[in-house]
C-alpha cells in the first residue's frame, strides 16, 4: 500500500509598497486570500509585511504577487 502525503503549507513572506491607510490591509488580504491553495494571509500595516500560508504546489510565489497587485500594490518576496 502506498500512502502520499499532502504537500506541507510554506509561509513567504512580501513586502509591500504602496501601503497609504490601514485599510488596504483588508484589501490584500481579501484579493490574496481568494487563491486556490491559500490558507491564511496575515498584512502587518506598519512593516508592509504580508505572510501567506499556501500551498506552493496549487500558489506559487508569483501568483501571490500578482494577487497584491491586482489589488493595487506592489509586492515582492522578502530576503528575510
Amino acid at each position: 500500500m502506498t500512502t502520499t502525503s499532502a504537500p506541507t503549507p510554506t509561509t513567504p513572506v512580501l513586502r509591500a509598497e504602496g501601503f497609504s491607510c490601514p485599510s488596504c490591509v483588508g484589501k490584500i488580504e481579501k484579493r490574496v486570500g481568494r487563491l486556490p491553495g491559500v490558507e491564511s494571509v496575515n498584512v502587518h500595516f506598519a512593516t508592509a509585511r504580508i505572510e501567506v500560508r499556501h500551498d506552493p504546489a496549487v500558489a506559487d510565489v508569483d501568483a501571490l504577487v500578482a494577487a497584491v497587485a491586482k489589488a493595487g500594490y506592489v509586492a515582492r518576496p522578502a530576503a528575510f
